[in-house]
Parts: C-alpha cells; sequence; structure tokens
C-alpha cells in the first residue's frame, strides 16, 4: 500500500508518519520509507542522530541512475536524458518492488533498525545552497514521483511517504499516487484550512483523503474538528510522552507508546488496508498518462528536445500481476 502523509508545516505530520513506520515495522510488515519533505527529518523521527541523517544518499542526485534503471529495455523511451518526472512505465521498463534489491535501492536506500525491526529509509534530500535561486524543489522530488510510477507493491506491503508540506503536493501529479492519504490536522483554523484546500484539489482524481487530528487535548478540540472535517475526520492523537522523548533523541522501545496512540495506528493501518480492495490499476495508469501529458506539452518536450507524448504505451497498465513476470 503506498500511503502518504500530508499537512500544513509543524501539524506533525513527520512525527506521525515515523509512528506509523515503527508501527508497520514492529507488526513485521515489509516498509519503504520516504521523506519527500523540504524539511529533511524523518530520519532523524526515526532514531538517526544527526550525522546518520545528513549522510543518507539523495534521489535526486542519483536522479541519473535511477532514470537508467527504470527505462530498461523500454523502446519508447530514447534515453534516460528524455526522462521526466511523470514518465510513465511501459513494456520493457524495469519495475520496483518492494521486497526486493535493485540498483535504485542500492544507491537511494539505507536500512534503519527500529527495534529489531529493519526498514529502508530513502531521502529526498535538502534544498542546498546550490539550488538557491535556481532551482525549486520539486525538481528533486521528481525523482520519488518516478519511481512511484514504476512501483508495483502489494497487500501488506507498505511504502509510508511523508510529503512537502501545504499543497505543494500538486504541483505535479504525485498527489494521486497513494492508496490513501492521511492530511495531519490541528484544532485550529489554519490547521483545517490545509484540509478544505487538499480536498478542492484532489476532488476529481478519485483521491482517498482521511484527517487524523494532532494535538488534541479535549473534546472541544475534537468537536471542532468534527465541525470542520466532517466525517473525513478518523481518528485524533494526543499528547505523548514518548514523543516528547523521541523529540530529545531518547526514544523509549516503541512498545512503550501509550495505549491511545498504539490504537490510533491500529485504526490508521486499518482503513489504509481496507483501500486495498479499492484499487484500479487503469485509473491509476491513465492518471500518469494524463499528467506526463501535461507536463510534456507545458515544458518536458522543450527541456529535452523530444516529443514526450511518444513515451506513453497505449497498451500498458502497471498492476500487480506484472510481478508475476519477474
Amino acid at each position: 500500500m503506498k500511503i502518504a502523509f500530508v499537512g500544513k508545516g509543524g501539524s506533525g505530520k513527520t512525527t506521525l508518519s515515523s509512528l506509523f513506520v515503527r508501527h508497520l515495522a514492529g507488526a513485521g510488515a515489509p516498509v519503504i520509507a520516504i521523506d519527500a519533505d523540504i524539511n529533511q527529518h524523518l530520519g532523524s523521527a526515526l532514531g538517526l542522530d544527526e550525522d546518520e541523517a545528513a549522510a543518507l544518499p539523495a534521489m535526486g542526485e542519483r536522479l541519473p541512475l535511477i532514470k537508467d534503471y527504470l527505462r530498461g529495455t523500454n523502446p519508447r523511451i530514447a534515453s534516460p536524458e528524455t526522462m521526466i518526472k511523470t514518465t510513465p512505465p511501459g513494456e520493457g521498463s524495469q519495475l520496483l518492488r518492494v521486497r526486493e534489491d535493485n540498483p535504485v535501492y542500492d544507491a537511494c536506500a539505507r536500512p534503519v533498525d527500529l527495534d529489531g525491526a529493519t526498514v529502508r529509509l530513502m531521502v529526498t534530500g535538502p534544498f542546498t545552497d546550490a539550488d538557491l535561486g535556481v532551482a525549486c524543489y520539486h525538481s528533486k522530488t521528481g525523482a520519488v514521483e518516478l519511481c512511484l510510477n514504476h512501483l508495483v507493491d502489494g497487500r501488506d506491503e507498505y511504502v509510508v511517504v511523508d510529503m512537502t508540506a501545504g499543497s505543494d503536493s500538486f504541483a505535479s501529479g504525485m498527489f494521486t499516487r497513494f492508496d490513501m492519504t492521511f492530511l495531519v490536522a490541528e484544532p485550529t483554523r489554519k490547521g483545517v484550512s490545509v484540509y478544505r484546500q487538499y480536498k478542492e484539489y484532489a476532488r476529481d482524481y478519485g483521491v482517498i483523503l482521511r484527517v487524523v487530528g494532532n494535538k488534541v487535548q479535549g473534546r472541544d478540540d475534537i468537536d471542532f474538528l468534527r465541525a470542520h472535517v466532517g466525517d473525513d475526520l478518523l481518528v485524533t492523537v494526543g499528547h505523548s510522552d514518548w514523543v516528547r522523548s523521541m523529540e530529545k533523541g531518547r526514544p523509549p522501545r516503541f512498545e512503550s507508546l501509550e495505549d491511545a496512540n498504539r490504537h490510533s495506528l491500529r485504526v490508521l493501518q486499518a482503513a489504509a488496508d481496507a483501500t486495498y480492495e479499492l484499487r484500479d490499476w487503469e485509473r491509476y495508469t491513465r492518471q500518469m498518462v494524463h499528467f506526463h501529458r501535461k507536463n510534456a506539452t507545458r515544458w518536458g518536450n522543450e527541456r529535452t528536445g523530444a516529443d514526450l507524448a511518444a513515451q506513453i504505451d497505449p497498451g500498458f497498465v502497471l498492476s500487480e500481476a506484472l510481478t508475476a513476470a519477474v
């Protein structure tokens, strides 16, 4: 299952995504965690110290390798240089799978131990001084989008992405790449404003969006969230001494997380798992093609000097059944 955590800056989406990763890993599930936020904090939230987090390989800096591998023998793609963030897979493309080893994971993923369970962590990389004034952060998250476009995951496999804050996700088609999107909202007007914006933008794309109320202190906070987001409110999370210790760099064993918050994480997993039966691979592929055409017309054709619409394989549908061919 592909799962995104979104929300305004400071809402706690990185903390909650890290808790969810720990929860899944503790249950024995294979997990790939991806930090796609401009503020790279997921590694630290998963227990890495500053030096370890800074040493994580940036996906954005390894884009040529990623493109070369994913291109495979696809005859519709003339060269890796003509691939852009929205390039869809086709016959001959290399696909990524959660449980496998491959050159992309070798170059971009690092194992993180979580109380004896291991997850793969991938990061887009921070915004550097060299980027200032000449690049936007979406040039880095494009590596994540390209990988998601080529990823085939199955039941009880999880890819958890800590997304960039606010509505920046809509600068590309990446917001359609997920089975479940959890929007983390504080019980404030600013907290729910991002929800309204996200809900409006995603309305026509079949995005399954559920709200996780964070920093909730009582019934009044719950009533506030319910009044503004209605039935999209899935669960709430309150104060956590465990999280406070984690944020100080001293996380206790995860099994000591408060019972109420452990229950909330189980609710999140159940909601995500329930979307498995709703998967529509044809729509998923169709949306890839839609955003690829838009990006090709707006800027891709001019930048690459190629007709990128020709990369679209009209008979190809990404699906879990393709895993049987490998």
